[in-house]
């Protein structure tokens, strides 16, 4: 056998032999550009106190790497299908490396910002390759188990981000949380080299540039004002931006439906499996990353956990996502994605729910219920509905369709963040307020209700203040962390009910087991190459 995989994918008459050493590459790939999101939280910190961030400034360090990441998948996972899934993948390795580099050289904030940007837009060519690899290598018969462990993957991320990067914080400053990333990625463009084999799809007609474009518009905008109206007020900077987004939207569908060969056919989100599971992943990764997100901050702000001990604490939600993964395996053949899909959105419903019994003597046996629940409910549903996602689109364009997964995924994600966020913020500044508004300066207040390790940053100030003293400082800190509580389960309360809102969305879209069946079976005897009256009969007859 060579040392460099060369034979495509399209020439094999048979399963590549070394396809599960080729999954075990994607998945390292997966898990260092999911890992790039979850580490920032604990070094998050440090990065503030060393480069002095408001708190702006730490929000567009966060989401400098999302809006390229959730914008650019759609388009370069087309790029990957037309050209080279395997190549697309060690290009996105490469930039995400030299992005990294450059992350752990800078020391202004607009270059840390850049340098995270530069590592979104690897992230967003690596992500869809991984997926669009997985399913053109697979055979259908393991594909839905090879998928499990791709999801499986990316729920361990979520606690070993926070791990890798607090265990570095021990000992190391900040930018060595970058700086890991780059022997990883090189230890997995190795692996695709000699593992992963070449890929592109079979007789994929010209890209449409045109819908590329707008939708890279519409989700990068969409993505901006998101995160910039929620945080820092609806001004004209995100109010243009939602307007763009809407009619780049718009614009979007009204192309596609006129392409002969658009980059993502919009027909195809009136086949109910395809568009209940992409309503799942977006709903699911709302509740659960801004759950993670903002449990995360009270363990370490709070409870007073370092970087590395939050990390540990984190890790038995990735070991409730391999049982979640193990148990979905065996259940989804016989019950159907349906039921899977619904019972972790219901799962992790609970979960998020639980953290509104969070108040000031919370401790960390607390938050675990919570955490096995939603890592749990990462495992049972996420695979399923990528799995349904992926066989929606054909072999020419698996790569949009794990960009379009991808999407939904880094959407859901910004939005769980950027809303549930925005709640907190809200819920602990009018708490603060009245617990301590009489007794503050206007300007400690302001830099108190800030956020809660603006707060505590005021508290021991004040300690050493000798016209206020321990006693004020101690009450102070006692109050933000009470606000803080109080934040937390205000806005688990709504971030619940809009988990369990988009659980009985998700239920009432997806059809049962035998029309899914039936719907696939339309699905894949359709070629993708068909005319467009050929997509309006093969829709019509998968719908319901």
């Amino acid at each position: 056998m060579p040392l460099l995989a060369t034979t495509p994918v399209e020439k094999m008459t048979g399963p590549y032999a070394r396809r599960w050493w080729a999954l075990l590459v994607l998945c390292l790939s997966l898990l260092i550009v999911v890992m790039a999101n979850t580490s920032l939280i604990v070094a998050a910190p440090d990065m503030t106190t060393d480069l002095g961030l408001s708190s702006s400034d730490l929000q567009w360090v966060i989401d400098g790497y999302t809006v390229p990441y959730a914008a650019l998948m759609l388009v370069l996972g087309a790029i990957g299908d037309k050209y080279s899934r395997r190549g697309a993948l060690v290009t996105g390795l490469v930039i995400f490396a030299g992005g990294s580099v450059m992350g752990s050289l800078v020391h202004e904030t607009g270059l840390v910002i850049a340098a995270r940007a530069v590592m979104g837009v690897g992230a967003a060519v690596v992500m869809p390759a991984t997926l669009s690899l997985l399913v053109a290598v697979f055979p259908k018969g393991e594909r839905a188990r090879a998928i499990t462990a791709w999801t499986a993957t990316s729920g361990l991320a979520i606690a070993v981000g926070p791990l890798v990067a607090g265990w570095l914080l021990e000992d190391h400053a900040w930018g060595s949380t970058f700086l890991v990333n780059v022997p990883v990625a090189v230890l997995a463009v190795v692996g695709a080299l000699v593992l992963v084999p070449p890929s592109r799809a079979a007789g994929m007609g010209r890209i449409d540039y045109v819908g590329g474009l707008l939708s890279i518009v519409s989700v990068g905008s969409l993505v901006y004002a998101t995160i910039e109206g929620p945080h820092f007020g609806w001004g004209a900077g995100p109010v243009t931006a939602a307007v763009v987004a809407a009619v780049g939207l718009i614009g979007f569908v009204a192309w596609e439906l006129r392409h002969p060969h658009p980059m993502l056919d919009v027909r195809r989100f009136l086949l109910r499996p395809f568009s209940g599971s992409m309503l799942a992943v977006l709903f699911f990764f709302f509740g659960t990353y801004g759950a993670i997100y903002y449990a995360t901050q009270f363990l370490q702000f709070v409870l007073g956990y370092g970087a590395l001990e939050t990390g540990v604490r984190l890790l038995p939600l990735a070991g409730a996502v391999f049982v979640g993964a193990a148990v979905t395996g065996r259940l989804t053949p016989r019950l159907g994605v349906k039921a899977m899909v619904g019972s972790g959105m219901a799962i992790g419903t609970v979960g998020v729910f639980l953290l509104v019994l969070i108040d000031q003597g919370s401790t960390y046996a607390d938050f675990l219920a919570p955490m096995l629940l939603l890592g749990l409910a990462i495992g049972l549903s996420v695979s399923p509905a990528t799995d349904t996602i992926m066989g929606s689109f054909p072999e020419s364009e698996l790569g949009v369709g794990g960009g379009a997964n991808d999407t939904a995924l880094e959407l859901g994600g910004s939005l769980g963040i950027a809303v549930l966020g925005s709640l907190l913020g809200t819920a602990y500044r009018d708490e603060l307020a009245g617990l301590v508004g009489d007794r503050l300066p206007a300007a400690a207040l302001d830099t108190a209700q800030d956020s809660v390790g603006g707060g505590l940053a005021v508290a021991e100030r004040l300690a050493t203040d000798p016209a206020a003293g321990p006693e004020q400082a101690q009450a102070l800190a006692d109050a933000v962390n009470r606000a803080f509580a109080h934040g937390v389960a205000t806005t688990s309360l709504v971030g619940g009910i809009i988990m369990a809102a988009g659980t009985l969305i998700v239920l009432a879209v997806l059809p049962g087991r035998r029309a899914r069946q039936a719907a696939e079976r339309q699905t894949t005897q359709a070629p993708a190459e068909g005319s467009a009256q050929d997509r309006d009969a093969e829709l019509s007859n998968s719908r319901g």
